[in-house]
């Protein structure tokens, strides 16, 4: 039902097709290749893969010339934590969304919006959750290997897995069952029967919440144990899987770095001494700033304008942290708390924040791809995945740059020029 549903909502997409994959050859000013700038470099595809990347490159005989004069080439940016069943909570809050968006509705917006960020220059995406469309990301992605639909390659959580009690909505009548965004889980036996449906359901990986509230209003608290969480991430590392855990409070995040997981979401509450530990066993950070500052301006009606509020300076104090810890950083805004399409958003804040530049594309790219274990994209190898964007302008000089997006290849494809 879901594959025919995604096929009709194809047509709502129809455009002129994209160019088919064939020989390129771009001629950017600049290439970044996933660890470096290198200017006068230009890029070989042959068929879905980067045959060659270097300086004065011959064009084979038939290859197509795509000048990129002004622009910046470099690998298709991987948005790390993203929620494509989700839209701004300006636009519907998350309650009603949950509760009264059929489903046929939010996944129509998820293909719109998967299209929206292949548009972007994001050609890979991690989506970390439904948040109670259950395993609807899993037909999307499906749909977008098989060419029906048009959007980034996706890795999906599918439901996540939250302590009994402890997501929402809340705030209804106890008596009365309510969907929940998150599959609900208490005890050990019943975490692991969550993780072993999730990836029989078609999970990439999975998404644990190590913290949240009881009852609205409250600060977040730590829910799963780290019994919970250790079962959980052993019977996901069993199925060759990775863990991602929302952890926002200091002992969440004690607890996610205990169990092993691969992933820390959000690690607001992180201290000097929890970012060393995480750096200390490799576990990423996708910090999602870009999630907190529109937080701040949809219910604190924050402008934008300095000084922020506590949410936010204490968000870039944990941010700063991890980055002095040595921290591997994820680039991942939590996108669909603001609008699909805007990923870039995460990176300039970042940058703003206290990253290099450069290591912010790094992390966008090879990084996210290494963390995630995207083998086969993120750099600009032989061998590799032909995924590329190229934007106007110097992204290292000024992030907002990305912005820009001149051209974006997909599998040796062309999908925006």
């Amino acid at each position: 039902m879901m594959r025919r549903l995604l096929a009709l909502l194809a047509a709502s997409l129809s455009v002129a097709g994209p160019a088919t994959a064939d020989t390129l050859i771009l001629r950017p000013d600049r290439v970044f290749d996933g660890s470096a700038m290198h200017p006068g470099w230009q890029v070989l595809v042959q068929g879905d893969r980067i045959a060659a990347a270097g300086p004065a490159l011959a064009a084979p005989a038939g290859a197509r010339v795509v000048d990129l004069a002004g622009a910046t080439l470099m690998p298709g940016m991987i948005e790390g934590h993203a929620h494509l069943f989700l839209h701004p909570y300006n636009e519907r809050l998350w309650d009603d969304q949950v509760l009264h968006e059929p489903l046929a509705l939010r996944t129509a917006r998820a293909v719109a919006q998967a299209k929206t960020t292949l548009d972007a220059g994001f050609t890979s995406l991690r989506d970390l959750g439904t948040e109670g469309a259950g395993f609807a990301d899993v037909g999307l992605e499906e749909a977008i290997k098989e060419g029906i639909v048009p959007g980034p390659r996706l890795m999906v959580a599918t439901k996540a897995i939250v302590a009994r009690g402890a997501y929402g909505p809340k705030g209804y009548e106890p008596g009365v069952p309510i969907p929940q965004g998150a599959q609900e889980v208490s005890g050990v036996d019943e975490i692991v029967r969550a993780v072993r449906d999730q990836i029989a359901g078609g999970a990439d990986f999975i998404k644990l919440y190590a913290d949240y509230h009881y009852r609205k209003g409250e600060p977040s608290r730590p829910t799963l144990s780290l019994d919970e969480m250790t079962a959980a991430v052993r019977t996901a590392h069993d199925a060759g899987l990775q863990v991602a855990v929302h952890a926002a409070t200091a002992e969440g995040m004690k607890r996610a770095i205990a169990a092993g997981v691969d992933t820390v979401e959000h690690g607001y509450g992180g201290t000097a001494e929890i970012f060393r530990a995480m750096a200390a066993r490799r576990i990423a950070l996708c910090p999602t700033l870009a999630a907190s500052e529109s937080v701040a301006r949809y219910f604190n009606h924050w402008s934008g304008q300095e000084p922020a509020p506590e949410s936010v300076a204490e968000n870039r104090r944990a941010f700063r942290l991890a980055l002095q810890a040595g921290v591997p950083m994820c680039m991942g805004g939590d996108v669909g708390v603001f609008p699909h399409g805007q990923n870039v958003l995460e990176m300039e804040l970042m940058a703003r924040s206290g990253m290099a530049p450069l290591a912010v594309l790094h992390a966008a790219t090879a990084g996210n791809a290494a963390y995630f274990r995207m083998t086969d994209r993120g750099s600009l190898r032989p061998g590799l995945l032909a995924d590329l964007v190229a934007v106007s302008g110097d992204p290292a000089a000024d992030m907002s740059a990305l912005r820009r997006v001149r051209l974006v290849v997909k599998g040796g494809t062309i999908v925006r020029d």
